[in-house]
């Protein structure tokens, strides 16, 4: 294909694929997309594991990295906070609301011990260490989702000749990305699993690409609720260069979800996909649950804290949940939640990674055969 995307990152497929798991990342690039490691929670030392295994297993196609360094965060401007020195910040109203949510279900809520030092989750600096560290390998992407870029990353991409893509959900976003100088935007609409705006994908990209043509030309990738290869070529009409997809990834056999999440993403409907801030503090689509009806709905709910606080108390209690869930804990299935997108109603199985690269391939040339059937008529 002749989108700039193929030139820029060396695939014959613009299908990115944003996955937390190593297996998907490598199966769709030797797939012919291009796989994107998720590293949010990696640390400098397991970002090196993971990165050997993904080289080991590409047969040399490209791949990309995402890391998640937020422009608006509670501790923004604070220096040297661990995740221990935040655990003392947390009230025992929201201990208690979790803990007693957990055990009307049937869970007991554990916690998780950590090191005096460890970084507070989404930590700017750690993320950049990890950055570093991956440039010891073949990457040919890093994204950043939740704001610009720090100017570290983006001269980190410059100095390794590696293309810096953010994530943006309104046209004002892609105007402040593009004057930072990032080469890729990513145009997410609110259908999209995880963190996400308030504005359609059908509307926002071709938003995006109106208000930054007469700034710099900057190739756009849609995403949000992309789970075929016809919504892809339908974007790519308005003008996108390819296609950004994450839940479609969910459901493969190569995924990290649990096999009771699978089961449930397979019966829920694009309704049950809504935006709550009871995972991380900040608006993020997730499949609906007893968790996120009680944080956002519930009488009793003390609201959920800002970000990066709500992840203390949401790291554990999933923990605890997917602990007892596998155990044949039945209650505890109402619990189980995970980030996804309102695409989730067009899963009705479990494939592998290589698998839905291909119908992607085979359903995007019979969009665009249709179209080109309806010119000549």
């Amino acid at each position: 294909m002749k989108s700039p995307i193929c030139d820029m990152l060396g695939i014959e497929f613009p299908l990115l694929a944003f996955s937390h798991c190593r297996d998907v990342v490598a199966a769709v690039s030797r797939a012919g997309g291009f796989g994107v490691l998720g590293a949010t929670a990696h640390s400098p030392e397991t970002i090196e594991q993971e990165l050997k295994w993904i080289d080991d297993r590409t047969d040399g196609k490209p791949y990309g990295l995402d890391v998640l360094i937020p422009e608006n965060i509670s501790t923004a401007g604070e220096k040297d906070v661990t995740w221990k020195s935040l655990e003392a910040r947390i009230s025992p109203q929201h201990r208690d609301f979790t803990r007693n949510l957990l055990k009307k279900y049937g869970v007991e809520l554990t916690t998780t011990n950590v090191t005096d030092n460890q970084p507070q989750p989404f930590d700017a600096q750690r993320a950049l260490d990890v950055l570093e560290v991956s440039f010891r390998h073949p990457i040919k992407l890093i994204a950043n989702a939740l704001g610009v870029p720090p100017k570290q990353m983006i001269d980190m991409g410059r100095k390794h000749g590696v293309p810096v893509a953010a994530l943006v959900g309104s046209k004002e976003h892609a105007l402040r990305q593009v004057a930072a100088g990032v080469d890729i935007l990513v145009a997410q609409g609110t259908e999209a699993g995880g963190h996400c705006g308030e504005v359609s994908t059908m509307v926002l990209v071709p938003e995006v690409i109106k208000a930054i043509k007469p700034v710099r030309d900057v190739p756009v990738l849609a995403a949000g609720g992309i789970m075929t290869g016809k919504q892809m070529a339908a974007c790519m009409a308005m003008g996108a260069a390819g296609a950004w997809t994450g839940s479609v990834w969910l459901a493969t056999v190569e995924s990290e979800t649990t096999e009771i999440f699978r089961e449930k993403m397979i019966a829920a409907s694009s309704r049950d996909a809504v935006r709550s801030k009871g995972r991380t503090g900040k608006p993020a689509r997730q499949l609906r649950s007893v968790w996120t009806d009680a944080w956002d709905r519930g009488p009793d709910s003390p609201g959920a804290l800002p970000m990066p606080l709500q992840s203390i108390i949401s790291r554990d209690a999933f923990n605890s949940i997917d602990r007892a869930a596998a155990a044949g804990n039945v209650q505890a299935r109402d619990l189980v939640t995970y980030f996804v997108g309102q695409g989730v109603g067009l899963i009705d199985s479990v494939k592998s990674a290589g698998a839905v690269v291909q119908e992607f391939k085979e359903d995007f040339a019979d969009a665009v055969e249709h179209m080109n059937m309806l010119m000549e008529e």
